[in-house]
């Protein structure tokens, strides 16, 4: 039985398709508090080095999982990242996979002065739906959505589904978890 009073949501998706955006916006309208784990990594020393050829943190995935656990456990976080399968079933109530047309992924990473095999990673990622398989392979499918993210339109609908959906959780775990109280 879960006994948060708030869900655990992933924004997950190709760098570039807007899930540090989406977490801030939802930020405002809900309760719940952003995980961004890249600097979650970087600050808290859960990695093993930097990767010059792709200018990013080798993520510690063992150490990162023991850094956010406590506050994981309590609920209430957006884990704003791009992969979700090292994630614990257990932990996750919905896995938001963003997703961007190519042109205007490729306008916003090379915007980001992305280059050579890191443009090219991310946008094969993309074309080739690699996030979302992983999501798919990781999470049962009820709890697995795939959003459009390549436009200010996208994202209000976006935030607006998400808003919902994180009230209506609350509403059906909060009578579950008043039942427990109860019945303990």
């Amino acid at each position: 039985m879960i006994s948060r009073s708030k869900p655990n949501v992933i924004v997950t998706g190709t760098p570039g398709v807007g899930k540090t955006s989406l977490c801030k916006a939802l930020l405002d309208t809900t309760d719940l508090q952003h995980l961004p784990v890249n600097r979650i990594a970087k600050e808290g020393e859960c990695h093993e080095g930097w990767d010059e050829d792709m200018k990013s943190w080798i993520v510690d995935e063992d150490k990162l999982l023991d850094a956010i656990e406590v506050e994981i456990n309590h609920g209430g976080c957006l884990i704003d990242w791009h992969a979700c399968d090292l994630f614990p079933e257990s932990w996750i109530d919905l896995v938001v996979v963003l997703r961007s047309h190519s042109t205007v992924l490729y306008d916003r990473l090379a915007a980001r002065n992305y280059t050579g095999p890191k443009l090219q990673e991310n946008m094969d990622a993309e074309i080739m739906e690699v996030l979302l398989a992983e999501a798919r392979n990781a999470f049962d499918e009820e709890i697995v959505i795939e959003l459009q993210s390549n436009s200010l339109e996208d994202m209000e609908s976006n935030v607006a589904r998400i808003e919902a959906w994180v009230a209506r959780w609350k509403q059906d775990h909060g009578r579950a978890i008043a039942s427990a109280d109860y019945e303990g």
